[in-house]
């Protein structure tokens, strides 16, 4: 290749640089207000993060500590509104919005409101949990599932047993889920699908707890095919 040839600029590449080029001097004080108005928005979110929401986490921790303990000794009514000298996670969820603590609190207060009968405010704490421990939001999709079974909502339940298998994704909540999800199909007249849901445990989970009694779930949906 010659000199000349290496030289050559497609003149269509050119004017596209100088039409760049152009728009940069033309808009340069917008552009360097965009770039300094997102240099800011991050700078607040980590301030707010750093100053605002690490304190309240640590807050909520110390806290929460005293309904956790009720929770596990299933003393649902001092989990849901505390024992006057710490607070319920009714109260924690309340004063604490927004941090990892109050989250999880929704789901340990759907689980002592499933447990006191008032599945409306299960089913609104176990829908409001944004956690990342696959376990827990699984769990809490089943609580939701449970909720709606006491209601005698099949359709709902259905949809919530079948959305913590597909969440849990493991052998130990996933063939629970799937047998109750049979359960309710059962309970909709639903043999096929009932029969479905025992399968997929006999196939995909042969080793679970629940695969050990499944036939004779699956021979009772199929008898009534």
């Amino acid at each position: 290749m010659s000199k000349t040839q290496a030289k050559t600029v497609n003149p269509a590449k050119g004017k596209d640089f100088a039409q760049t080029g152009k728009f940069v001097r033309e808009n340069q004080k917008s552009l360097l207000f965009i770039a300094a108005a997102i240099v800011a928005i991050i700078a607040i979110y980590f301030a707010y993060q750093k100053i605002y929401i690490a304190p309240r986490e640590i807050a909520a921790a110390d806290q929460m500590h005293v309904a956790q303990d009720a929770w596990e000794k299933k003393d649902w009514d001092k989990a849901i509104k505390g024992d006057g000298s710490y607070p319920g996670f009714e109260k924690i969820i309340a004063d604490y919005g927004n941090t990892k603590s109050a989250n999880l609190a929704y789901y340990y207060l759907g689980t002592a409101y499933l447990n006191t009968g008032e599945y409306r405010k299960a089913i609104d704490n176990f829908t409001n949990y944004r956690g990342n421990d696959m376990m827990v939001a699984a769990e809490a999709l089943g609580g939701a599932g449970d909720a709606y079974v006491e209601l005698k909502d099949y359709d709902k339940a259905s949809t919530y047993f079948q959305k913590a298998a597909d969440k849990a994704k493991n052998k130990f909540l996933t063939p629970f889920y799937l047998k109750k999800l049979g359960l309710v199909y059962e309970a909709k007249n639903d043999s096929k699908s009932a029969a479905d849901a025992y399968k997929q445990i006999k196939t995909d989970y042969p080793e679970s707890a629940e695969a050990q009694s499944i036939d004779a779930y699956i021979a009772r949906a199929e008898a009534k095919l």
